[in-house]
């Protein structure tokens, strides 16, 4: 059987960042090392070729979610030191990243420095509001609508691997 791409990069990944002295992730037996989570930033492959590409210049350190997404999922929110892989907008994975920092504010209390650490068009709050705005009106969780007060998971990481 054909190594999936996403474990192929894993193996490459842990290798090259020497990840040998990190936690690792178990599958069903201790013997069954399973890659983290794999998936891409935003809603359109366009989306997500864009954002990748400001990840991987070191422009993009930060994202946000709606805290609504997490729980209509049954998703935990992700913790410091957890790992994902990102895919670009065709599902190949591109990056390995780590979460650093996670806090849930509302809305209207994300700050200056969270929207420049985002690195998405000017960096400015002003505009980061306006794209976060439409993005969270749009793909709304069944039950739920945009409000300032909404609950947003903000989350930092870096990248601790880059396929070359």
């Amino acid at each position: 059987m054909e190594r999936s791409a996403v474990e192929a990069f894993w193996e490459l990944a842990r290798f090259h960042a020497k990840l040998n002295t990190m936690p690792t992730y178990f599958g069903p037996t201790t013997l069954e090392v399973v890659p983290p989570p794999a998936w891409s930033f935003g809603a359109t492959p366009e989306v997500a070729d864009e954002l990748l590409t400001l990840v991987l210049a070191g422009t993009k350190t930060a994202t946000a979610s709606a805290r609504w997404d997490y729980d209509a999922e049954d998703e935990p929110l992700p913790q410091p030191g957890a790992l994902s892989i990102i895919l670009d907008g065709s599902g190949h994975p591109r990056a390995l990243i780590e979460t650093t920092e996670v806090a849930v504010v509302p809305f209207a209390e994300v700050d200056e420095e969270h929207a420049h650490l985002e690195g998405e068009d000017d960096r400015t709050l002003a505009s980061w509001r306006e794209v976060h705005q439409r993005f969270f009106t749009d793909l709304a969780a069944p039950g739920h609508a945009f409000t300032s007060d909404m609950p947003v998971v903000l989350e930092r990481f870096r990248v601790v691997y880059q396929e070359a």
